[in-house]
């Protein structure tokens, strides 16, 4: 059976040549490898995510000692070796060189061996240190590993201070926050049944919100099995409290998939209220059912849809979530892949946000209440959105949020705990 570094050096092999998010893989090659000891589970995956994660920083460092730029695979071994040097306090020095030889034996390149050894003891003697450029937004790049783009992007939008802090808090792992099924079961018995499967539970600022730790797999946990909770950050968990679905109403929940809001209303509502939830995508859609079906919610119905196009077929609504596709920048510690990505045409996502949110109001019932949001923290997605919205719809206004003091708001790690979001509601005029 291939090493634990070996799997790992695969799975960035193929990450750089595959359009796939890193978590799909992981789960994928770990599957594959079933007889793995859960130690060396956690360390590919640590190693894994934090090669992804640190990759603008492991190449500046490269490219600055290597006076020659190295083929992929010799890159991806020097990338984990640095990593591990850097960042993995269980892994001797000494022990990160020697496996990451050890990893070149069988490349053709009969120079990677004395190449990779050398490059990583002289960063050794030379202290470790991130050699910087005297250039603000590149240093910024290269200290956090983000694009210089969105360095600058959140400069401009708000403020040097909170970029460095949006920074700081895009890189590390996430939080594991659930929420509780409490349509179906109280939180006692929930917090019970994970206490016997040996993972605690850690509330947090709502109520059904709690925080997870020694969970390994989630699929094997009786409580997930049960139905008794899914996976779903605090700011995505305030944005279905914002809707505030009540029994009886007809809530649409227009771009669904995987369906965490649409659980999270349903289950707010008792399970008494309508949820009709549509996304673009047949796969993505059985996504929503089969989640809906462990959870025991019967309120919630799926369907493909497009939320771009008015469907005759769709009834007027009570409330309706808009969560429209975008830049995702608010959850780019929880899928590195993102910033590593092209910078995505604002006017492309702008057509589309605007789209969805005018086609929506064609739905909503006099006097209904409509919530924008995104995982993105950039204003042309956010606020420039939301004013142009208003500003063609005379019909819609806005209206108070329940947990903060404006119609909007946006949720910024480091000052809000949980991921970053933007949430806006509008009341349409009776």
């Amino acid at each position: 059976m291939s090493s634990a570094r070996e799997i790992c050096l695969k799975l960035l092999d193929s990450a750089e040549k595959s359009e796939a998010y890193s978590s799909i893989a992981l789960s994928a090659v770990l599957k594959e490898n079933p007889d793995l000891k859960p130690v060396d589970r956690r360390f590919i995956s640590a190693l894994y995510y934090g090669v992804i994660e640190r990759k603008l920083t492991l190449d500046h460092i490269i490219s600055t000692l290597s006076k020659r730029s190295p083929d992929k695979t010799v890159r991806q071994i020097l990338r984990m070796g640095l990593y591990q040097i850097l960042y993995m306090d269980s892994v001797p020095d000494n022990a990160a060189v020697n496996e990451s030889v050890k990893l070149s034996a069988g490349l053709k390149n009969r120079s990677a061996s004395g190449y990779i050894n050398a490059l990583l003891r002289n960063f050794i003697r030379g202290g470790k240190n991130i050699p910087l450029t005297g250039d603000y937004i590149r240093d910024l790049s290269v200290t956090y590993s983000a694009p210089e783009w969105i360095c600058s992007l959140w400069i401009r939008d708000y403020g040097e201070d909170a970029a460095r802090r949006l920074l700081e808090q895009s890189l590390g792992k996430a939080p594991m926050t659930a929420r509780f099924n409490l349509a179906k079961f109280s939180e006692d018995e929930i917090i019970s049944e994970l206490s016997n499967d040996g993972v605690s539970a850690i509330s947090r600022h709502i109520p059904g919100c709690y925080d997870l730790t020694n969970c390994g797999s989630l699929e094997e946990l009786s409580a997930f099995k049960k139905g008794m909770f899914h996976i779903q950050d605090l700011s995505c968990q305030i944005c279905a409290q914002e809707v505030d679905p009540k029994p009886d109403e007809v809530v649409l929940d227009l771009c669904s998939a995987p369906g965490g809001k649409a659980f999270t209303m349903a289950e707010l509502a008792y399970d008494k209220a309508k949820i009709l939830a549509y996304d673009l995508h047949e796969n993505r859609v059985r996504l929503i059912k089969s989640g809906a079906e462990r959870l025991g919610l019967s309120s919630v119905s799926a369907y493909t849809g497009n939320a771009k196009v008015f469907d005759d077929n769709i009834p007027p609504a009570d409330r309706i979530l808009c969560d429209v596709p975008c830049s995702g920048l608010g959850v780019i510690r929880r899928k590195p892949d993102i910033k590593y990505r092209a910078d995505p045409d604002p006017k492309a996502l702008r057509d589309t946000q605007i789209s969805i949110l005018k086609n929506a109001v064609r739905y909503l019932k006099p006097g209904g209440i409509m919530v924008y949001s995104t995982c993105t923290l950039r204003k042309a997605e956010n606020d420039d959105i939301v004013s142009e919205f208003l500003k063609s719809e005379p019909e819609m206004i806005p209206e108070k949020l329940k947990y903060f003091n404006d119609f909007k708001i946006t949720l910024l790690p480091g000052e809000y705990p949980g991921d970053g979001f933007f949430i806006a509601k509008f009341r349409k005029r009776q």
